[in-house]
């Protein structure tokens, strides 16, 4: 029993920080501010890896618009997590399929964390969409529901873009497990 409830507390602490890591890289990608919340967040969270790792990468990698930094800190805390895990497992994972299981614990928090963000935007924008937090929401899933807004149609009015993101992105889930 303790070492279930270690390899949860093990998991959330990770989820966090990986998903923080890729909020951060989806966030300098998209040109966001920083400096205003989720930013100051994010980056209190990730500056002691992705600092460090900004020194280290080649000048080519770190001045592009794709935070390489950051990202490969979401790899490396994915990676960290699926060997502390089996090592708290006592082995449970064969050869090398702690690297299957970091990958997939990379995808998941992807997955859930744009879920989250999908499914913010869509709540700010039935009850406050003149917000600066929808403002912020939009521009971030506006990358993937741009394509579903060509396929999926509008019903009345209503725009069902965003529930067809949510169930591709709830399959996605089911389909790493």
């Amino acid at each position: 029993m303790a070492i279930r409830i270690l390899v949860f507390l093990l998991e959330t602490v990770f989820y966090v920080l990986i998903g923080a890591a890729l909020l951060r890289a989806y966030m300098n990608w998209l040109r966001i501010n920083m400096v205003a919340q989720p930013g100051t967040f994010v980056m209190a969270l990730t500056n002691w890896l992705v600092k460090p790792l900004r020194r280290l990468l080649p000048q080519v990698l770190v001045r592009t618009r794709l935070d390489s930094a950051s990202l490969l800190a979401a790899v490396l805390l994915a990676l960290l997590y699926a060997l502390l895990s089996a090592w708290l497992l006592s082995g449970a994972m064969p050869g090398l399929a702690w690297l299957g299981f970091a990958v997939q614990m990379l995808l998941r928090v992807l997955l859930q964390t744009l879920t989250m963000l999908v499914f913010g935007y869509v709540v700010i924008s039935w009850v406050q969409p003149g917000s600066p937090v929808y403002g912020l929401l939009a521009r971030m899933v506006e990358p993937p529901l741009a394509p579903l807004r060509r396929i999926v149609p509008t019903v009345g009015g209503v725009d069902l873009s965003a529930m067809a993101l949510l169930l591709l992105l709830q399959i996605g889930l089911m389909l790493i497990g």
